[in-house]
């Protein structure tokens, strides 16, 4: 088996990720700003901070594979210009430090696996039945587009290397331990369907175990290479998203009700415009690599996250 570096090890994906690669026999090294111990003999921590340029050398020359989750949260905090900055700089600078170890020292890293977003894009074309965007569609001018591009081009040092690279721009990652759905449902606690703004607004999604999956399928097929965006093939509206959430959760006991977009503004600020945002991506590509969604329709992964235990 192999040894796997994992930045942003501790969050949404990471966790899971981290937990299927043991399980599959990899030992796992997790990249963290802080001093930490593990209670799991193949699994353990290293320093580093992007910030600063510091990383724990024996850990990169002990990695087989690298993958690269980290970056401040996008929807953590309300957009000022110092958390834009932080937003950028916590993705740019981790990149730019993985690139520059790797071809300052001899190592074995055979792949670099990094996420990405689908912010990438930007609005789906105001035109009758607008095709998905596709990872050979341009970036958005806005912050989160040109965030992306920065993200991704943190990674070009490495085209001359023999690490393969590969990119998932990630779409909206439904689980119940964060993330989207875990805001989405903590209104249905007091029987509230909460539809933002319109509620037409498309969600290109995709399950945590298929974003789980995407990475582990990254390190055992050498054919991977390159930018995929990792979204589920049926992206859906959000009040349709809403809806069936509540119906599943609620059944007929809940009330249905827009939040206003003049009232998310005031709420979010800047923010407000990406949960307002219709942006249908394609998962084409990974079908043609080969993968197979094991979540394709919202219905089954609704229905697999509600009901685990």
């Amino acid at each position: 088996m192999s040894t796997i570096l994992i930045t942003g090890g501790t969050g949404l994906i990471g966790k899971p990720l981290s937990k299927e690669l043991v399980a599959q026999g990899h030992e796992v090294i997790i990249l963290t700003r802080e001093k930490k111990t593990s209670t799991d003999s193949r699994t353990r921590f290293a320093e580093w901070d992007p910030m600063t340029g510091k990383i724990d050398l024996e850990a990169i020359l002990a990695a087989d594979y690298i993958i690269h989750l980290a970056g401040a949260g996008v929807a953590e905090k309300r957009w000022s210009k110092k958390r834009k900055q932080e937003i950028v700089d916590s993705r740019v600078k981790s990149g730019e430090l993985l690139v520059k170890t790797l071809k300052a020292h001899p190592n074995k890293v055979k792949a670099l696996i990094s996420a990405s977003a689908i912010g990438w894009y930007g609005l789906d074309p105001r035109v009758p039945n607008p095709r998905p965007f596709t990872e050979d569609d341009p970036a958005a001018d806005d912050f989160l587009g040109q965030a992306c591009v920065a993200w991704e081009h943190s990674l070009d040092g490495l085209d001359n290397t023999a690490t393969r690279l590969v990119i998932y721009r990630t779409g909206i990652v439904l689980s119940t331990e964060g993330g989207a759905l875990k805001e989405f449902m903590k209104p249905l606690r007091f029987g509230l369907a909460t539809i933002l703004g319109s509620g037409r607004q498309v969600i290109s999604w995709i399950h945590i175990d298929d974003m789980v999956r995407l990475y582990t399928t990254a390190i055992t097929d050498a054919s991977i290479h390159g930018v995929f965006n990792a979204v589920a093939p049926a992206p859906i509206s959000n009040k349709d998203l809403l809806l069936k959430l509540a119906k599943l959760e609620r059944k007929n006991s809940f009330i249905p009700i827009h939040v206003p977009a003049f009232a998310l503004k005031i709420a979010m600020g800047e923010m407000s415009t990406e949960v307002l945002k219709s942006t249908t991506v394609s998962c084409d590509k990974l079908h043609i690599s080969g993968y197979t969604f094991l979540y394709p329709t919202i219905d089954a992964t609704l229905k697999n996250l509600l009901e685990k235990p």
